[in-house]
């Protein structure tokens, strides 16, 4: 996320811009991942607690919150923590349209411009 130059022919491939693209796709694709837990634990709630596949579910919500951990620590040691904590809130965009997408749950104006206010500040932040 730095202005330097190249200091090789491949890195010159990337720039300063599309190294900040790639950072936002890779912190977006890591709180999209964190936000899917949700879908393992409502899949969890409607089994019979104790059940073969309660614990499928459960088993899924700790193996993907697992796989977040991992790739999350790569994250912060690569990114400054400012920017990437900052892209958390993403995972409430994504947790909002799973439950439109997979459970018909309604979505409200109030809703909608949450999520575009994030959608906002986390673009004014990036390009700053």
């Amino acid at each position: 996320m730095t202005d330097k130059a190249p200091s090789s022919p491949q890195a010159g491939r990337r720039t300063w811009w599309t190294s900040r693209v790639w950072t936002c796709l890779v912190l977006l694709g890591i709180n999209c991942i964190y936000a899917s837990t949700g879908i393992f634990s409502k899949m969890a709630s409607k089994q019979v607690p104790g059940g073969i596949p309660y614990f499928f579910w459960v088993a899924g919500a700790v193996g993907v919150l697992a796989l977040y951990a991992v790739l999350w620590q790569q994250v912060i040691a690569r990114i400054p923590l400012s920017i990437a904590y900052l892209f958390r809130s993403s995972g409430l965009v994504f947790a909002l349209l799973f439950a439109a997408f997979l459970w018909n749950e309604p979505i409200s104006a109030n809703n909608l411009a949450g999520a575009a206010i994030m959608a906002v500040g986390i673009t004014l932040y990036v390009r700053a």
